[in-house]
């Protein structure tokens, strides 16, 4: 059988509309640009407050990352707390890292509230040590987050590391039970059709050319060209992530696209999988090039990492497919035998800083800079960003700390230095 190039997700979920694509509306409250977690939270808030909402996408319903990612539902945020601490200041760091704990809320109210279909669990995540050495840091993290915020994760030992995976090649793990999974394209559909039954509009292939100020009426606003047509609007939230382009530059100088790629075997035996994952973690390493696994909710195992650096095309999901095998079997040499079913790629969003920001650049407003935590913290920053707009005093951390650009100012956009980021990654994940 011959590998899908595509999404697992997309064959379990329905995400494109049927019909002709909905007619760009001449006038709107708010233009929310892009389809994925961050805008449908948005545009489903701000529908049900009232507004009149046009969501902008340029492709469909969660094409992008939202549909592509390992649907995990993690705490915390790419730093860590003392990384936080060091960049930040310790009471920034508490507010940060307690609105990545309200973000999983988010997301579990959100789920029940709308009765979407998407397979969400409590079933926490494993971060495994990939050396003596991570496993050190993972107990003064742990450490400290019990010292900071009171909260306890659990620290596993090698000899007790196969209660939670059934592989030899780790030195200890750290489990947090805050964490959830989920199909991330169910997520993404049940999200946009909560956001439609609030009254939004969701205009597919529609993709944004130009953003410009503009009054209507004696009201100030912008006009948001569209391939499709125009639209007038009082307020523009930009919710592109990795896929940030053109018309947003100042934006676009802010993100830097990185790859992430994913393969899925075919199901699984029961007795396998359970010796796999045998609490149904969400699971990921300790390493800057790392790897995050999980169980499907029909038994495959889902394996992904930064096999490559650049945004997904045909010759590097084929490439990454090939060395994400490779080093699944690695890691679980009982998969040897197992059919890759599934091979995929899609589009992170990091920031200079490696944080999520929020806030307003030329009167646009924007949240974005997810850094693989994008679930849930996309879900909780379009909610905020939707009741900012509603005229909410909502005071976001993500907001007060600057938005950095690339040093000396050498990024325009186009990531020319991510061949010098691998090997850069690549070096620290060998010395360190």
């Amino acid at each position: 059988m011959s590998i899908q190039e595509k999404p697992y997700w997309w064959d379990t979920a329905r995400l494109e509309t049927d019909g002709p694509a909905m007619p760009v509306p001449e006038r709107a409250d708010i233009a929310v640009v892009g389809a994925g977690y961050t805008g449908l939270a948005a545009a489903r808030e701000l529908a049900r407050r009232g507004a009149r909402v046009a969501v902008l996408e340029a492709e469909t319903t969660g094409w992008g990352a939202s549909s592509r990612n390992g649907g995990m539902v993690l705490t915390g945020l790419k730093l860590s707390v003392a990384e936080l601490r060091a960049k930040v200041g310790r009471e920034l760091t508490a507010e940060m890292y307690n609105a990545s704990m309200e973000s999983i809320d988010c997301v579990e109210r959100v789920v029940q509230e709308e009765k979407i279909d998407c397979t969400f669990s409590r079933c926490g995540h494993l971060e495994v040590a990939s050396k003596p050495g991570h496993y050190r840091r993972m107990a003064e993290w742990a450490e400290g987050t019990a010292r900071e915020f009171g909260r306890e994760v659990r620290l596993v030992p090698r000899e007790a590391l196969a209660s939670e995976i059934g592989s030899r090649i780790y030195f200890g793990g750290l489990v947090d039970e805050g964490s959830g999974g989920l199909n991330p394209a169910r997520y993404a559909a049940g999200l946009a059709d909560a956001a439609k039954r609030a009254g939004a509009a969701i205009c597919e292939h529609a993709r944004v050319e130009s953003i410009e100020r503009a009054a209507r009426d004696g009201a100030a606003g912008f006009r948001v060209t569209t391939v499709r047509g125009q639209v007038w609007a009082r307020e523009v939230l930009v919710a592109t992530s990795g896929y940030t382009g053109g018309a947003t530059p100042e934006l676009r100088r802010r993100v830097v696209p990185i790859g992430s790629y994913i393969i899925a075997t075919e199901p699984l035996p029961a007795a396998l999988a359970a010796e796999l994952v045998p609490r149904g973690r969400m699971i990921f390493d300790s390493k800057h090039f790392l790897h995050y696994f999980r169980l499907t909710p029909d038994g495959r195992m889902l394996f992904g990492g930064r096999a490559a650096f650049f945004p997904e095309t045909q010759d590097t999901i084929r490439k990454s497919a090939a060395i994400l095998r490779c080093d699944m079997v690695r890691v679980y040499p009982q998969l040897a035998s197992a059919t890759v079913e599934y091979a995929w790629g899609g589009t992170l969003d990091f920031t200079f800083d490696m944080l999520p920001h929020a806030g307003t650049m030329d009167g646009v407003r924007f949240a974005m800079g997810y850094a693989g935590h994008g679930v849930a913290m996309a879900t909780y920053l379009g909610m905020k960003m939707a009741a900012a707009m509603a005229g909410e005093d909502v005071s976001l951390p993500f907001g007060r700390v600057p938005f950095p650009t690339a040093p000396l100012g050498l990024y325009w956009g186009r990531p020319w230095f991510l061949p010098l980021a691998s090997l850069w990654y690549r070096f620290l994940d060998w010395v360190q």
